[in-house]
């Protein structure tokens, strides 16, 4: 049962989820300035940026689905 396989994974299984098809953007402040960080799905921070359309594009071009952080 798929249900069943869900309620057992763990949560390096967990955090692995979506690694391969998901960045998350998240607003940072960086020497007192809005910057834009990009995280792989388990939360490793991967780049910063100073602008978030900028950010965004980033991830698109590395073929993943761009999702915000609030």
């Amino acid at each position: 049962m798929q249900t069943e396989t869900i309620r057992q994974i763990t949560p390096r299984d967990l955090a692995a989820l979506g690694l391969s098809h998901v960045a998350y953007v998240k607003a940072v402040t960086v020497e007192g300035r809005t910057a834009y960080s990009i995280h792989a799905a388990d939360g490793t921070e991967m780049a910063v940026m100073a602008d978030r359309d900028v950010a965004m594009s980033a991830i698109r071009v590395h073929n993943l689905e761009p999702m915000s952080v609030h």
